[in-house]
């Protein structure tokens, strides 16, 4: 690729040139601006360079402050002004057109989390467009708008080289170990790239919606061989009216069950549930009455497959009640590291041949299937995702997931 002389470096749409050339001559362009350059007219050449919005001002991209929601410990989670990232060789920086709260970040939020050393930017269920690349080893470009499979793996360890990088010996996350999308840019570690983590999305379909792929590839982990396996002859029962609910009671319904009824404490979670493709919404309550709700939605037999969808213990025990004989038993959410037990009747394992499985996180694979889930139109993402709110306003979203207004809420950093 040739080098472009900084006299050429003009406001003309589809001006290019290298990464190197530019900034060794980011003097003489100081107070510049290029103008948008057309995705299609940068040229697939190592060391490209390209800003996507309009009228960036070069070094203002690289030395300037933006706003971040910045962990800083239990219950301090702080919207204040960052550095732009730098960018190293072979990563790609992100401008993040969506990040969605997740259940997680509500409980790092409450609790703190150990695997976190503040100060971290959270936000890892995120939608963003490429707007500088230092990488020549993926077809992604800048103009591109993608989504992100979040844990980076080490690729070397026994349950990498079995297909299961989820529970690599070694992995780090985004938002956890590597500052995360609650932010208006976000870097991309080289290694993600390397391993083609980014995958490319339509430009019709809002972000915030494009933004469910994350939570929903947990999800589809959990129903993957050997685990759930719903089929049409199954009646599904889901613990947990929130988003994580919602999405098993979905996914349930494309892989072809016959009923699928979700029970919640919250009435308000339950009136959302029943907008979906939802045949019963039951509320749980201390007499133990939908217990016996359960054995009248289903003949007396109990379900063939139940899903717990809450950090419960109580849930857990309920799920092994209200299964029937030869049922799988999913336990999705992990209960609180102070108090992880549950008292379980170990009776129904035994007499009702249950199988009980666990999930965490997600494979490439899975969310690589909920990408292309999430575009379609019969994905009532628009449904899903209850509130949008700006980045100062961040705190609010957890009021409002903890309240049972809202299902999912999405974060606009450029609000």
């Amino acid at each position: 690729m040739a080098k472009v002389e900084s006299e050429k470096v003009t406001n003309t749409v589809g001006t290019f040139c290298s990464y190197d050339t530019l900034w060794k001559k980011r003097k003489n362009l100081s107070g510049r601006q290029v103008a948008k350059v057309e995705p299609e007219k940068v040229p697939d050449t190592v060391g490209t360079f390209c800003i996507y919005n309009p009228f960036i001002n070069l070094n203002q991209l690289k030395y300037s402050k933006v706003k971040a929601a910045v962990y800083r410990g239990k219950e301090e989670i702080l919207v204040e002004e960052v550095g732009m990232p730098s960018l190293d060789e072979g990563e790609i920086l992100l401008e993040i057109e969506a990040c969605n709260v997740c259940g997680t970040d509500l409980r790092t939020y409450r609790h703190g989390d150990k695997k976190i050393t503040p100060p971290r930017i959270l936000g890892h269920e995120f939608c963003g467009r490429v707007v500088e690349s230092r990488s020549s080893a993926t077809d992604i470009k800048v103009g591109d708008r993608v989504l992100m499979y979040i844990v980076l793996s080490c690729g070397e360890c026994r349950y990498c080289k079995a297909g299961r990088e989820n529970l690599c010996q070694n992995r780090t996350t985004m938002s956890y170990h590597l500052d995360g999308a609650f932010a208006p840019y976000m870097k991309v570690p080289a290694k993600a790239i390397r391993r083609k983590q980014l995958f490319k999305v339509n430009e019709d379909m809002p972000s915030e919606y494009l933004s469910l792929a994350e939570p929903l590839g947990c999800v589809i982990n959990a129903h993957g061989r050997g685990r759930l396996e719903v089929g049409l002859k199954d009646k599904v029962a889901i613990i947990g009216a929130g988003p994580i609910g919602v999405m098993h009671g979905l996914v349930s319904r494309f892989q072809g069950a016959q009923q699928v009824d979700i029970y919640d404490v919250m009435q308000t979670r339950l009136e959302k549930a029943a907008q979906f493709d939802i045949d019963n919404v039951v509320k749980v309550d201390k007499e133990n009455g939908h217990l016996e709700r359960a054995l009248e939605l289903t003949e007396g037999l109990g379900y063939d497959v139940v899903i717990v969808a809450v950090s419960v213990a109580q849930a857990q025990a309920d799920a092994l009640e209200i299964a029937g004989k030869a049922g799988r038993v999913e336990f999705f959410g992990g209960l609180p590291k102070t108090n992880p037990f549950a008292t379980l009747n170990t009776n129904h394992l035994h007499y009702k041949e249950l199988r009980i499985s666990g999930s965490y996180s997600e494979k490439m694979s899975d969310f690589q299937a909920a990408t292309a889930l999430v575009q379609k139109k019969n994905f009532p993402s628009d449904k899903i995702v209850t509130h949008t709110l700006s980045l100062d306003r961040i705190t609010e979203a957890f009021t409002l997931m903890e309240s049972g207004e809202a299902l999912k809420v999405s974060i606009k950093p450029n609000l």
